[in-house]
C-alpha cells in the first residue's frame, strides 16, 4: 500500500541569516523576530563584535518557505545600528539582502553559485540614465550591491582576522 502524502506547493529552501553588529539591547528583540518569521524557536548563539565595542554577532542557518529571508530582511531592516545578511537558496537560485545604517538595504537575485544576476531591464534602465562611462559603472556597481560588500566585508574578514591571531600565538 502506498503512503498517501498532501502536496506540497511551497518550495523548501535552506537560507543563513548574519547579524554582523548589534547593540545589546536588540538580541532578544532579534530573537523574537527571528522567530516570529520562522514561527519555531530559535536561540542564537551570540558572540561579542569586536570592531564595534559593545556590539555581537551570530549566524542562523534555517530551512523554511520560499520568501522566509524577504520577511526577515524586512523585519530587522527597521532597526538602526544593524548591519547583517540574509540569504536564500533553492534549486533555481535564490535572493540576497544586505543592509547597513549607512546604506540601508540591498536585494539582489543570485543564482545556485551565489553570484548576483542583473536583468536585462536593469541594465536597460542604467543605459537609459546614465550620462557618461563613470555613471553608467556607479550604476551597476550599485546594482551587484558593491557599496554593501564593502561595508560588510570588514565584519565577514573579523573571524579571518582571529584564526590569524591564534596560529601566531
Amino acid at each position: 500500500m502506498e503512503r498517501l502524502t498532501t502536496p506540497s506547493n511551497r518550495q523548501q529552501v535552506r537560507g543563513f541569516l548574519t547579524i554582523h553588529s548589534t547593540p545589546s539591547a536588540l538580541r532578544h528583540h532579534i530573537d523574537w523576530a527571528v522567530q516570529a518569521v520562522l514561527g519555531t524557536w530559535v536561540k542564537p548563539s551570540w558572540s561579542p563584535q569586536p570592531l564595534i565595542p559593545g556590539s555581537y554577532r551570530t549566524q542562523i542557518e534555517f530551512r523554511d518557505r520560499a520568501g522566509a529571508a524577504a520577511e526577515l530582511a524586512s523585519s530587522l531592516r527597521s532597526w538602526h545600528y544593524l548591519n547583517f545578511e540574509v540569504i536564500e537558496n533553492s534549486d533555481n537560485g535564490g535572493e540576497l539582502f544586505r543592509c547597513t545604517p549607512e546604506l540601508g538595504i540591498h536585494r539582489a537575485i543570485v543564482d545556485q553559485t551565489g553570484a548576483v544576476i542583473l536583468t536585462e531591464n536593469q541594465l536597460s534602465a542604467v543605459l537609459k540614465n546614465a550620462f557618461d562611462e563613470e555613471s553608467i559603472r556607479e550604476a551597476i556597481s550599485s546594482l551587484l550591491g558593491n557599496p554593501w560588500e564593502l561595508e560588510l566585508d570588514r565584519f565577514r574578514s573579523v573571524d579571518l582576522q582571529e584564526i590569524a591571531q591564534l596560529r601566531a600565538i
